[in-house]
């Protein structure tokens, strides 16, 4: 059998890794644009980062509905997330609860996820974007809630267009999806609050 076709393990302990990962997702979103950890000790399938993979396992269910690309939703991701979450995969990204993108892929837009409704704005995608990198990227400056003045994040490998994308979403406020930039164990949080000025 090749290795690739294997499902690797998730959390040895569920309760304590699900518990400081959940914690790190939420320190993440309260303040955006700040570097945290995103560790359960996880092993990722082949197309997904340690944190994006953490962030997944901790969230979802079998109730949840997970938009990822078609190649990682046929391949070893999709069977992992299946097996360890019981989480259904969708093709529509406007049905996903969560979805997972590379940052440099063209497709789908942000604007094709759910951005929830009037009545219920909670119920909006939370986007996962895979970075190359957290830094070395074009600088973007970040102001809203969470953030006392104003703060920079540069990662690395969002396709041509994403800033003008985020400033849009923050324009539908309060709709919109919320987005945790993720590359390696780690993720910056971009609610939908946050405000995308100076891009250089």
């Amino acid at each position: 059998m090749a290795t690739d076709t294997l499902i690797g393990p998730g959390f040895s302990d569920p309760v304590f890794q699900s518990q400081g990962a959940f914690r790190a997702l939420l320190a993440a979103l309260a303040e955006p644009g700040t570097r945290h950890v995103v560790s359960g000790a996880v092993v990722p399938p082949k197309g997904l980062h340690a944190a994006t993979a953490t962030a997944l396992l901790t969230l979802a269910d079998y109730e949840t509905l997970i938009w990822l690309p078609a190649a990682l939703r046929d391949g070893a991701a999709g069977a992992w997330l299946r097996f360890h979450c019981s989480a259904a995969l969708v093709s529509d990204p406007a049905r996903a609860a969560f979805a997972v993108i590379d940052a440099g892929s063209p497709e789908p837009a942000l604007s094709a996820f759910d951005s929830g409704s009037d009545q219920f704005p909670d119920r909006s995608t939370t986007l996962i974007v895979q970075c190359t990198a957290l830094e070395g990227g074009e600088a973007v400056t970040l102001t809203g809630p969470g953030i006392a003045t104003s703060r920079v994040i540069a990662p690395a490998g969002p396709r041509a267009g994403f800033w003008a994308e985020v400033a849009a979403n923050n324009d539908a406020y309060p709709l919109g999806i919320d987005l945790l930039l993720s590359h390696a164990d780690a993720v910056f949080g971009l609610p939908r609050s946050t405000r995308i000025g100076e891009v250089y």
